[in-house]
């Protein structure tokens, strides 16, 4: 057996060094060492080096062997040769080193990845902590982060290392050990220049830990190869303009380059793809390379062969839409987008520049980029919040600074987006630490000065991961989504001109569960409320994958602008998508959603007639659309919209919705072209009226009034409202500030008493 597994990875044979062998560690307890494995796979992954599939199927292998020896000697055997150097801690916590057997090749200006074999003796659970030689000021301050340089400082190596314990990816370089006998971590190496290169790397685990005689140091001879420009001549579109696009770029054994660990702004780090529009390059060592180009969602994919062979290469790509909705008036957005905090890098209390968020707005074809100051960075971002649009975007693209209240104060009971501020700052202070902690309080002040604002993620704290929709059990209003919703949505608050105006415009929709979503906005649209919906990412938080996943296509008669795309959102004039289906000019009797207060009336009961535009596309599975941040499986890991799981047979099918209950219904095949749909749909009392492809796009509603009464759809969703009301002020009330209590109590009071109001006026079950 022991032969087969190394066998299988021969793969590597031409990069292992036999003369540094490393010792094999028979005495691990293989539970641990297992699922770290699992672990050190997943993130190899996710940093743009995955292991090869050989050596993947290996470890599977060696993970069902009978024994605990077997199992930890055969994972070792197999990623030994993986390793530039070893770690020895003794039982009395000295450390010592030595070269590995992978061959110490880099490449110029670019970074290479390598494992490091921890041995644990001493079951430490410190730091492991890597130095070497050259290492500046700057990168002893910052180490394990990514750090921007003038060229002239710009140090021979830098390196960033991920340890096996604490957070893989929040704390490149400080993390603790676990404490097992045998780890493993991942160094990125980066060289500036060419040729042979000696790089001493240094390990202890606290001071006074090194072994004696500088057995702790490491000299490493490494072979830095040259890179060569690739240079993307054109970059054009379906007008033939050129335009910023996304590129993923992989090697023959799939690793990414440029490499992500070493890349600065505009390009992130956690990403696959760089962004990069005509004329621009990026640096590649000899070799073949397959190149997947994209422009968001509304763009074909294209993919490129590609070989570097000692000298620079020009290359050009004409990229092709199956779907424009802005010839229709629909203008696509994110209204959930972060330059600071989460995946971001550099130092938590910044983030990344407009500039640099820009690129990633126009590489994705997404005209509106709502960009929030949240709670890390909110002092450094707050900068860059005008009242008004960055002035470098192009038309029709555009980037504004909003704000989520999100890392401090009202957020415990459910984070806000607050869209089209004039004034960043509540009241009272100059940053984040002082203000409300009842939501509905931010709420009065933002709607005040005109902004449009609605709960972000909306699922947390309200998925009970249910099937059916809607349904009827009360969720645990616990989380940071639509949950002091409940409340909020019964109040009208005080606007711009003085007149009153809902409280919430928004419920936020396609980041988080769809059923939890939906259930939410589909209860309160039954008691009677006018909540819209809009699609957000939540970048790069709950997905880094890219901005604009998730969108809203506004509608809109005129010229493009953000006041008049938040407006379209207060309004309903969009539809919410994954960008793979498309709902366009939804209309109920003629009446497009959004007109005339989204409202037709009906003297008596009768039919309506109800037409919308369809179209849906899917080609590709999406796995480089869905590459989420948060750890899999865990409770913050959402199963988002995604028009992969609205297909079946190679169709999806188009509902027709009516107080949460599907009416009518008729499928369109994908990949086939837009299509119009009429139904004709029974109105037997006031309705809300919506169409979806689940879970993929979804109108907003128009609401059909029947003898001008409101509508009263359902008192099982009034019911659960109120339940809801009781349920939040149970898990939220710890959160408000005594100066607020009273507050509080008058506003759930308030949501009580309009809820048994509605009910009394409801029939129908």
């Amino acid at each position: 057996m022991l032969g087969l597994l190394i066998s299988g990875c021969h793969q590597h044979q031409e990069t292992v060094n036999q003369h540094f062998e490393l010792s094999i560690i028979s005495k691990v307890a293989a539970q641990p060492l297992a699922e770290h494995t699992k672990r050190l796979t997943r993130h190899l992954d996710f940093l743009g080096s995955p292991l090869g599939q050989n050596t993947l199927d290996d470890l599977g292998i060696a993970t069902q062997l009978k024994t605990d020896s077997l199992i930890a000697t055969e994972i070792q055997s197999i990623l030994d040769p993986l390793c530039i150097a070893a770690v020895h801690i003794n039982p009395e916590s000295r450390v010592k080193s030595q070269q590995g057997p992978a061959k110490p090749i880099l490449y110029e200006g670019e970074t290479k990845r390598y494992l490091i074999k921890i041995i644990n003796e001493a079951g430490v659970t410190a730091p492991l902590r890597v130095s070497y030689n050259g290492m500046s000021e700057t990168q002893m301050r910052h180490h394990g982060q990514q750090i921007e340089m003038p060229a002239k400082d710009n140090p021979l190596f830098h390196i960033k290392t991920y340890l096996p314990g604490g957070k893989w990816l929040h704390t490149p370089g400080i993390a603790p050990l676990t404490g097992l006998e045998v780890n493993y971590a991942i160094i990125d190496i980066y060289c500036r220049d060419e040729g042979k290169r000696e790089l001493t790397l240094n390990f202890d685990v606290g001071q006074g830990t090194q072994d004696l005689g500088f057995r702790s140091e490491v000299p490493i001879l490494f072979n830095s190869k040259p890179t060569y420009p690739l240079t993307f001549e054109k970059v054009l579109d379906e007008n033939g303009e050129d335009v910023m696009a996304s590129f993923i770029i992989r090697d023959q054994d799939k690793q990414v380059f440029p490499g992500q660990s070493a890349r600065i702004a505009p390009d992130f780090w956690f990403h696959s793809q760089v962004y990069r529009t005509s004329g621009q390059t990026v640096l590649l060592p000899k070799g073949k390379y397959s190149i997947l180009s994209s422009r968001g969602p509304e763009y074909e994919l294209q993919s490129k062969s590609i070989e570097i062979d000692n000298e620079p290469l020009n290359i050009s790509f004409d990229l092709q839409r199956w779907v424009d909705p802005s010839l229709f008036g629909y203008w696509s957005g994110d209204h959930h987008i972060h330059a600071a905090g989460c995946a971001h890098y550099t130092t938590p209390a910044e983030g990344v520049l407009p500039e640099d968020m820009l690129n990633h707005i126009l590489g994705e074809d997404l005209k509106v980029g709502s960009v929030l100051t949240w709670g890390p960075g909110f002092d450094y971002q707050k900068q860059f919040f005008t009242g008004d649009t960055y002035d470098n975007s192009p038309y029709p693209y555009t980037i504004r600074y909003d704000v989520e209240v999100s890392g401090f104060e009202s957020h415990k009971s459910g984070h806000l987006v607050l869209l089209r501020l004039k004034d960043q700052i509540y009241p009272g202070g100059n940053s984040d630490d002082h203000w409300p902690t009842l939501g509905l309080n931010t709420l009065k002040w933002a709607q005040k000065q005109g902004a449009v604002c609605g709960p972000a993620h909306s699922g947390y704290g309200i998925n009970l991961y249910k099937d059916e929709l809607p349904f009827y059990e009360v969720p645990p209003y616990n989380s940071i989504g639509a949950n002091e919703y409940v409340v909020d949505v019964t109040h009208m608050v005080e606007g711009p001109e003085g007149t009153k105006v809902p409280a919430v415009d928004f419920i936020s929709t396609g980041d988080t569960w769809p059923i939890a979503e939906l259930n939410m906005w589909y209860h309160t649209l039954n008691a009677g409320f006018k909540t819209r919906i809009s699609g957000e990412t939540d970048f790069p938080c709950i997905t880094g994958s890219r901005v604009g996943i998730w969108r809203s296509y506004v509608r809109l008669e005129n010229e493009l602008t953000y006041d008049a795309w938040c407006e379209g959102i207060s309004k309903g004039t969009n539809y919410v998508s994954d960008g793979f289906s498309h709902l366009i000019d939804f209309k109920v009797n003629d009446l497009l959603s959004g007109e005339e207060n989204s409202t037709i009336r009906l003297s008596q009961a009768g039919k309506v007639k109800v037409n919308v535009n369809v179209i849906a596309h899917l080609k590709e599975k999406h796995d480089h659309f869905t590459n989420f941040y948060l750890t899999p499986g865990s409770e913050w890991s959402p199963t988002p919209w995604s028009v992969e799981r609205a297909v079946k047979d190679g169709k999806v099918k188009v509902e027709v919705v009516v107080n949460g209950q599907p009416a009518e219904a008729k499928w369109i095949n994908i990949n086939d072209g837009l299509k119009d749909f009429e139904f004709d749909v029974v109105i037997k009392q006031s309705s809300w009226v919506a169409v979806r492809i689940f879970p993929s796009s979804h109108t907003n509603p128009v609401w059909v009034t029947v003898d001008d009464q409101p509508v009263r759809a359902s008192k099982k969703s009034v019911e659960w409202l109120m339940k809801g009301v009781e349920k939040c002020w149970e898990s939220k009330k710890q959160f408000y500030d005594i100066d607020e209590m009273d507050d509080a109590i008058a506003a759930y009071d308030h949501a009580r008493k309009t809820y048994q109001n509605i009910l009394a006026q409801t029939i129908s079950d």
